[in-house]
């Protein structure tokens, strides 16, 4: 085989992976083209908290770090600003309508290590679980900027442990 044939060869093969992934994505966009979640503005009655300047890493599908979500506005990764209250979070993405995601929402906040393209130090990022508006729960990973993981998700963990007023009954019998 000459070098010329070698070369075109690589270079076919190059156009034809690169041809496979972007096939890939359109297919995954068109598959998660419904909207996780309505964005929304915090309620005027939240108590302000805290601000943190973040990385959004990415959404994946509950207990699946590997299998990203590409709804609208989390498909890429984005400087975010983590505004977080006492009754929701909300998620102002780079150039995105911003995601408020309620306490009732909120289903787990942890730590963690891995997820689809990025691999930090042990506990580097913070996972936040949340119901999604077409009823299933999903993982958002954000990467701290200017604090350590463990003060966001200090910052969160309130609101997982917030009771849902949806199943508060009220009575005392």
């Amino acid at each position: 085989m000459t070098r010329e044939t070698a070369v075109l060869v690589m270079v076919a093969v190059a156009v034809l992976l690169l041809g496979l992934a972007a096939w890939g994505w359109v297919r995954r966009t068109r598959r998660d083209r419904t909207p996780l979640i309505t964005p929304s503005e915090l309620a005027d009655a939240a108590t302000p908290g805290e601000a943190f300047d973040a990385l959004y890493v990415a959404t994946t599908v509950h207990d699946a770090p590997l299998e990203r979500i590409a709804a609208p506005g989390l498909g890429h990764r984005s400087p975010v600003t983590v505004t977080v209250t006492d009754a929701a979070v909300a998620l102002d993405l780079t150039n995105q309508p911003r995601i408020t995601i309620d306490a009732e929402r909120v289903t787990a906040v942890t730590q963690a290590t891995v997820t689809i393209d990025r691999v930090v130090e042990k506990d580097g990022l913070v996972r936040l679980s949340w119901l999604a508006d077409t009823g299933v729960v999903v993982d958002t990973y954000l990467r701290p900027r200017d604090t350590s993981a463990r003060q966001l998700a200090d910052a969160l963990s309130p609101l997982a442990s917030a009771p849902d007023p949806s199943t508060a009954t009220g009575d005392s019998e």
